[in-house]
């Protein structure tokens, strides 16, 4: 029988005052009988909104239902049915905007909790031991190259697995997992959970090359030379953007990309470890996305005292998720909205001392659909920083597209794909996730991997 309340079932977080000083995990994700209790809340939906809103399609209703029922695992199995990285999209990915939005309980109250729900499955199913398992798929000798170890890429991977494909995923860093473990803090996402995904594609056969830098260690065309059949382009979007104003050259400016992955990838966090990161006094995050709230909540985390996100729009064009602001609202991040960066100030030795502002205010809608901010004219003033951060969004690096010819870019710097197919301008290569769109969201990404698969998989008998 449905559980009638129009409230989603609270899910238990750290204290605010306890977390902004560790890289625990925030979110502490629900327990049986509340996962139970959410699961009731769901109409089972004969035409299940819910499901046009997922990218990659998990069968919502249906994988809710056994939670309900209490199979855990066969709620899991159902969801790995399409989507190869359930306990990483549980977490980080925006439901709200996604297929919570289309959820019929959420005319009349808060939609159903489908992400948490996504995520209890996953760790239940996770927390069971499984080092015995064993996956035998028949393989059918055909070789296909996976170029970055990110959303992208897994999720191309772990399809072309069980389809029988012998899968190499070449990765650049020395730990696979991309933006989810370079980028999204062990706060927000743990690294163990992602290690555990990737075993999974491990034990379908996938295998993974680290330290393997496609366009130099070997390039494309060499791939193709050495027996590979097609190739998929998930290298994401690694090239940060900057402003372009005076100051930015300074000693104390990080991308958001470069101080995330000092933190993440190379644990600058931990005192065990050597790699260096500056620990600033008061710093000021420029940006309003998730990576913004990501940044300024790891430096609050390494010791900043003061930590201000300055963002040229107001609170509610912010394009990160709610619930992120809505935990660097309570972990003391200082929003400075409506306020815009002109020029980075230096100290006598070349290092940050403060940061010359404009204030801002909303005008007509621009191209994106928000308010356009415009200047307020002798509003300036000097924020005290002595460092900053800029998260102003990334672009693909250029060294694919620029050691292989034929392959075309847009502007941008983007691969440019079929939509249809996703192959690119060179016949066997395809591409898909941030390398094709620019910085987006990792299921996004993780749709487009499932979707080249389908096309390298047609695209290989087809040409056989």
């Amino acid at each position: 029988m449905p559980n009638m309340s129009n409230e989603k079932v609270g899910m238990r977080v750290q204290d605010p005052a306890v977390r902004n000083q560790n890289f625990e995990e925030v979110a502490l994700g629900y327990s049986p009988d509340e996962a139970r209790e959410e699961a009731e809340r769901c109409l089972h939906c004969k035409h299940s909104p819910c499901m046009k809103g997922c990218p990659v399609g998990v069968k919502i209703p249906d994988f809710i239902k056994e939670i309900e029922n209490g199979d855990f695992e066969k709620a899991n199995s159902i969801i790995k049915e399409t989507n190869s990285l359930p306990a990483v999209c549980g977490r980080v990915c925006p439901q709200e905007s996604q297929c919570e939005a289309l959820c019929v309980r959420g005319i009349k109250g808060e939609p159903v909790a489908i992400g948490r729900l996504e995520r209890f499955a996953a760790d239940y199913a996770m927390g069971i031991d499984s080092s015995a398992e064993s996956i035998s798929i028949p393989n059918n000798g055909i070789k296909v190259g996976i170029v970055g170890a990110g959303p992208a890429g897994l999720a191309c991977a772990g399809d072309l697995a069980q389809m029988g494909y012998h899968v190499t995923i070449f990765e650049a860093l020395h730990e696979p997992g991309g933006v989810l473990v370079y980028g999204i803090p062990e706060f927000r996402l743990p690294k163990a959970i992602v290690r555990k995904e990737i075993d999974h594609l491990l034990k379908l056969g996938v295998e993974i090359k680290k330290n393997f830098i496609v366009g130099k260690t070997m390039t494309l065309d060499e791939l193709f030379e050495s027996g590979y059949s097609a190739i998929f382009i998930g290298s994401g979007a690694g090239l940060p953007r900057f402003m372009g104003i005076p100051g930015e050259n300074l000693n104390g400016v990080y991308s958001a990309n470069e101080f995330l992955t000092r933190v993440n990838l190379m644990n600058a966090h931990d005192e065990e470890y050597d790699t260096p990161i500056k620990h600033f006094d008061r710093v000021a995050v420029v940006g309003g996305g998730n990576v913004a709230m990501d940044a300024a909540r790891c430096a609050k985390r390494i010791g900043s005292k003061e930590v201000f996100i300055v963002y040229r729009r107001g609170v509610e064009e912010m394009p990160a998720r709610l619930e992120e602001i809505h935990h660097a609202q309570e972990e003391d991040i200082v929003f400075k909205v409506l306020t815009n960066p002109i020029e980075i100030l230096a100290t006598e030795d070349g290092w940050v001392r403060g940061m010359f502002c404009t204030e801002m205010e909303l005008g007509q809608p621009d191209s994106s659909g928000r308010r356009r901010p415009i200047p307020v004219e002798g509003s300036e003033f000097v924020l005290d920083v002595d460092g900053v951060i800029m998260a102003l969004g990334t672009s693909p690096n250029p060294l694919i597209a620029s050691t292989t010819d034929g392959l075309k870019t847009n502007r941008y710097g983007c691969i440019e794909v079929d939509e249809d197919s996703l192959m690119t301008s060179r016949p066997g290569v395809f591409a898909g996730g941030d390398a094709v769109t620019g910085a987006a969201t990792v299921i996004l990404a993780m749709g487009a991997g499932k979707k080249a698969a389908a096309a390298i998989d047609e695209y290989i008998k087809t040409k056989n």
